[in-house]
């Protein structure tokens, strides 16, 4: 299975990076690669001041192509499959109240 590395830097861009609205919780990944919808794959994610990575299976749900008409970076979002290590809930923990804010994410 391909795994792909996302380094979330701060809590602003776990925000825009987030994908709440889907069932098991989701993340948009920057990349050039192409993927089809429905890929699986795995991401080794890490979250801001997190101390190890989460390893997290996932398929892709989402799909930002370069040169899209929105200003948003190219890349997919990945809807979480199996998530062993809760990373979903540690995702919610991190935002807290700024999941509530009107701010724009990378998808919705």
């Amino acid at each position: 299975m391909q795994e792909l590395l996302v380094d979330i830097e701060d809590l602003d861009e776990l925000y825009r990076c987030y994908m709440p609205y889907l069932k098991n919780g989701g993340l948009f990944v920057r990349t050039n690669m192409r993927f089809e919808m429905g890929h699986s794959l795995a991401l080794k994610v890490t979250l801001p001041d997190a101390l190890e990575d989460d390893v997290i299976t996932g398929k892709v749900t989402w799909i930002t192509p370069q040169g899209a008409q929105s200003s948003n970076p190219p890349g997919i979002g990945v809807s979480f499959i199996d998530d062993k290590t809760n990373l979903n809930a540690k995702i919610e923990k991190l935002l807290g109240t700024m999941l509530n804010s009107g701010n724009p994410t990378y998808t919705m």
